[in-house]
């Protein structure tokens, strides 16, 4: 099948370039701003707006391959209806938490969404980057294509970087074909019974796509071939959901617009779960909602102490997500879980490397850095 390309839109990488390089000189920090639909998550970064919102279009697009390549301030929202045109996804889920969330801060920020518990994180389906660096120089890695990697690859490290790095502008992303049929259950479990149930399903290879635990109630998702789902329903128990109203709920999951976020009060901290339910004990007298199989945890309305002492006893870290603008000292000023000071010092050089003068995002992911 022959390339697809859609509407190019503006190319202001030489704008960019020279902004990012003036900034440099004057050692001005600069706060990159895409959509900002995604601006409560991390540090805040106090800066001079850097706006690539007009850095949009997605430049090339080949259904057969998988592939798609985009400009970073092109809307999530038109990349993910083009994908749809040709019964595609990004396998990730993303959530955009706001209509003008774009695809650079989608991948900067690496958040993905229910699937990420059988599909896997946002950086496994980076296939190649070009980033504008802190010093104005525009580096290119990676490519289009899937294949074994010499050194280190960089492409992916950029996920998830929170722009700390440089500034995204082009990412190209494996696709892939949206699922032949889905089928939501639902089941009032406790939260052990419903773990102990995920991972029975998961030891036998039956396909989840999502699971969620809140409430006492287990919902879980499946994919694949609609012919087997009778037996698929009967291993898993619970009943059906409408396909619609199942279609909503997993939008509402993914955007944190179900009613369990609704009204979880803040801090919203996540927990990232190393084992299964024995590291999960300490969280059942909070309150708390499991997503991915038991391996990722919401706790609400608790402070820094609590969470260290859940995640110490569990060997779990924790991320503060969400708070108010009254919270900002819930976590002691930091918002990720404390690296190890030579870790930091690693991701320092790093940074060091791509951003010299550390006009990037400054502080964003940890302080001074």
């Amino acid at each position: 099948m022959p390339l697809v390309a859609t509407d190019h839109g503006q190319d202001l990488t030489d704008t960019l370039v020279e902004q990012v390089r003036g900034a440099s000189q004057a050692r001005t920090p600069l706060r990159i701003v895409g959509g900002d639909s995604k601006r409560f998550y991390g540090r805040p970064v106090a800066g001079t707006r850097l706006d690539v919102a007009g850095h949009r279009g997605v430049e090339r697009y080949d259904p057969a391959e998988l592939v798609l390549t985009a400009r970073c301030g092109t809307p999530l929202a038109e990349v993910e209806a083009l994908l749809a045109q040709h019964g595609q996804r990004l396998p990730f889920e993303p959530p955009a938490f706001g209509a003008t969330a774009t695809i650079g801060g989608t991948i900067a920020a690496g958040i993905a969404g229910p699937a990420r518990v059988v599909r896997g994180p946002v950086r496994d389906y980076v296939l190649g980057a070009r980033l504008l660096a802190g010093d104005g120089r525009v580096l290119r890695f990676g490519g289009e294509v899937m294949k074994n990697v010499a050194g280190f690859d960089v492409a992916r490290l950029l996920a998830g970087s929170l722009g700390i790095l440089g500034v995204l502008l082009e990412v190209s992303l494996k696709v892939l074909p949206l699922p032949a049929g889905t089928l939501t259950l639902r089941q009032s479990l406790p939260a052990p019974a419903a773990l102990d149930l995920l991972a029975a399903l998961a030891r036998r290879g039956v396909p989840l796509s999502g699971s969620f635990w809140s409430d006492g109630e287990l919902l879980v998702r499946l994919e694949g071939a609609a012919a087997g789902f009778d037996e698929l329903a009967g291993m898993v128990g619970g009943t059906p959901l409408p396909a619609d109203e199942a279609t909503d709920l997993w939008r509402a999951l993914r955007e944190q617009t179900h009613p369990w976020f609704a009204r979880a009060a803040r801090p919203l901290w996540r927990i990232a779960v190393p084992q299964t339910a024995a590291a999960l004990a300490p969280l059942y007298d909070e309150p708390v909602a499991l997503e991915w199989n038991g391996r990722q945890a919401w706790v609400a309305g608790v402070g820094r102490g609590i969470i260290d002492r859940l995640t110490q006893a569990g060997g779990a870290h924790a991320t503060l997500f969400r708070r108010d603008d009254a919270d900002t000292d819930a976590a002691g000023g930091e918002v990720f879980a404390p690296l190890p000071p030579a870790l930091l010092e690693l991701h320092r050089a790093v940074k060091r490397v791509f951003d010299p003068a550390s006009i990037l995002n400054p502080g964003r992911m940890y302080a001074g850095l």
